[in-house]
């Protein structure tokens, strides 16, 4: 009986080898030179296979980064409710920060040039982006007394402070070898925001 199997890795693939196979692929012949076929042969698999653990090729960059922020839920969930709720985002986003240290750095953000991703990662990052601002304005509307304007004041609060943990992200990543924690990026650029909010939030 002759072996169906797709050429290249052995059967026991999983979504680690694909995630290897497509961030071997975008280095030699760049992301866009890539197709979901090109990864699933890397990786032995077939292509439906590869859409078992990938709704599309892009999700491929933000593997690291997708499974830091799936925390976010639960770090909000968290929170002390009887906190000024400035204060319990800005403790929600140092704990998913704190997850990524120097050893831990997504590649797609370091090898973007190589990769030649760099259009990609701007389109794909805006739907991440407001899943976010909307898990963070949803804590934000949920405390009590909610007026038009404090659920304006509230929308605005969250798309800032995500904003600022996201360009927080970027600065780190560019650092180099001795980037540090990110948590130290984050802290500093998500707390000018929560404390001009303060007022308006938790004050008012």
């Amino acid at each position: 009986m002759s072996d169906s199997r797709a050429p290249g890795r052995p059967h026991a693939s999983s979504r680690a080898m694909l995630e290897e196979a497509a961030a071997e692929l975008f280095l030699e012949q760049t992301y866009a030179g890539t197709t979901i076929g090109d990864i699933a042969r890397r990786a032995g698999v077939s292509r439906n296979t590869f859409f078992n653990y990938f709704s599309a090729k892009s999700d491929l960059l933000w593997v690291d980064v997708d499974a830091g922020l799936a925390a976010l839920p639960a770090s909000l969930a968290g929170c002390d409710r009887a906190a000024p709720v400035t204060e319990s985002v800005r403790q929600a986003l140092l704990r998913v920060a704190v997850g990524f240290g120097p050893g831990r750095v997504p590649w797609a953000l370091t090898q973007y040039e190589l990769m030649a991703t760099s259009s990609e990662l701007e389109a794909s990052a805006l739907a991440r982006f407001l899943v976010q601002v909307g898990l963070v304005h949803e804590f934000v509307g949920a405390r009590p007394g909610q007026t038009i304007e404090a659920d304006l004041a509230g929308r605005a609060f969250s798309s800032a402070v995500v904003a600022a943990a996201v360009a927080a992200a970027r600065e780190w990543a560019a650092a180099g070898v001795g980037r540090g924690e990110l948590v130290g990026y984050v802290d500093a650029a998500i707390s000018p925001v929560c404390g001009g909010f303060h007022p308006v939030l938790d004050l008012a």
